[in-house]
């Protein structure tokens, strides 16, 4: 049965749910705050990551981020405040920061990468699209034994989930690298991820709508709801109110606070990352984590990307120029030879993945609002997870079993 779906949020979760509901043949309206142009779908490392098996909340992670917490130059850091959400959030973190609950969601987090990876595929093969897409896998630099010991643990767990990994040395990272100079130990090598170029399968994905007869409206606040007998009927911005059938809340770092409208409870942090792009011909053909650093570099369609930083500090896109120039110097000192300009660092953008307490997203229904389905939490696998959830959103909106069991990303864990 067709419906009239109205998707508040623009970014690449928004999009995909939008991309899979108009295939079951409903109504997309797809309304965002910005213009479809910015954010954290566009400054994303672009990666496809099913090698990202160990959650962000993972055991001695809070105790990094207090112990880095003053530096400006930290590749992770968790800036207190008296925000009562962000109090419970960080008491949440650290409860799920243990080895049972990260090794309880090692199957998780890959079976729902390995899934959107398929559905990235199913979307180049289908004659629909012409994206930048390579898959390539992705290289894991060290320049220290501890970090590559470490490594190579996550890498032993990934071959017993299935995965083609591989421990290499700096001369077999070289022969996969021949045009850089690599200032490494070795690294880890994932066969299993995938690189792309976010802004254009953004530019292409919403395009693509847009002739599929999908609306768009930019620039436009969610500000309430109407509700009645455990229904939304309309959605109230700031110059209208628009009703629909069913609703998807796929608003990113911003969700918390539309939630509380709701009546949900539903514990969220943005985290802040920095990409820089350089246009300059860098030679790197695979993308790549500067392991101690922190520091993920993706060579684009006409563009190496080096992005870096989580940085829990509340909603704001401020650009920390220090971490910036932390992202290029660490950069730097593994690709001897780099250079990375000044006109680079001055156009650096920044973006807000919304990041949950214990690092798996949220994706769903809620128990008191039955036509709400709230897609959100996706930390820094977001570009990755895309279209496993917009998938997912058209299968429950459309009453379909869905493709995975999806009660680990329940929208209510934490009520």
């Amino acid at each position: 049965m067709s419906k009239n779906v109205i998707i508040v949020g623009g970014g690449i979760i928004g999009m995909c749910s939008a991309y899979y509901l108009q295939k079951e043949g409903h109504q997309v309206t797809l309304l965002d705050q910005s213009n479809f142009s910015k954010g954290a779908s566009y400054v994303n490392a672009g990666i496809i990551t099913p090698s990202h098996i160990i959650s962000l909340a993972a055991p001695g992670m809070i105790n990094k981020g207090i112990k880095w917490m003053f530096s400006s130059t930290s590749p992770f850091s968790i800036k207190p405040r008296v925000d009562l959400d962000f109090i419970k959030w960080s008491w949440l973190f650290k409860k799920a920061s243990t080895q049972q609950k990260v090794e309880t969601s090692i199957p998780i987090i890959k079976d729902i990468n390995l899934f959107s990876k398929e559905l990235y595929e199913e979307m180049q093969n289908s004659n629909e699209f012409d994206f930048f897409y390579k898959d390539k896998g992705l290289l894991m630099h060290y320049q220290t034994d501890k970090a590559g010991e470490e490594e190579w643990k996550v890498g032993q767990r990934a071959i017993k989930e299935g995965l083609k990994v591989e421990n290499l040395t700096k001369e077999e990272v070289q022969k996969l690298e021949p045009e850089v100079d690599l200032n490494i130990k070795g690294a880890v090598y994932y066969h299993s991820d995938a690189h792309m170029s976010p802004n254009e399968f953004m530019q292409q994905l919403k395009l693509y709508l847009e002739n599929k007869g999908v609306q768009f409206i930019a620039n436009e606040e969610v500000i309430d709801f109407t509700t009645s007998n455990n229904t939304i009927s309309s959605i109230i911005t700031k110059n209208q109110q628009i009703s629909a059938d069913e609703f998807v809340i796929a608003t990113g770092s911003w969700t918390q606070k539309l939630s509380k409208k709701l009546g949900a409870k539903i514990p969220l942090q943005a985290g802040k990352g920095y990409r820089i792009n350089v246009t300059k011909e860098t030679g790197i053909k695979i993308p790549a984590i500067l392991m101690e650093a922190k520091v993920a570099v993706t060579p684009m369609d006409g563009y190496t990307r080096f992005a870096g930083t989580m940085e829990i500090a509340g909603i704001n896109e401020d650009i920390n120029l220090k971490r910036v120039q932390t992202i290029a110097n660490a950069s730097k000192n593994y690709y001897n030879g780099l250079t990375i300009d000044k006109e680079a660092i001055e156009n650096t953008q920044s973006g807000l993945r919304p990041c949950s307490p214990d690092g798996l997203p949220y994706i769903g229904k809620l128990s008191n609002l039955k036509n709400v389905t709230v897609a959100t939490g996706h930390a820094m696998m977001g570009w990755s997870l895309g279209p496993a959830t917009g998938k997912l959103v058209s299968e429950i909106i459309s009453n379909k079993k869905t493709s995975l069991n999806i009660h680990p990303f329940s929208v209510e864990r934490y009520h």
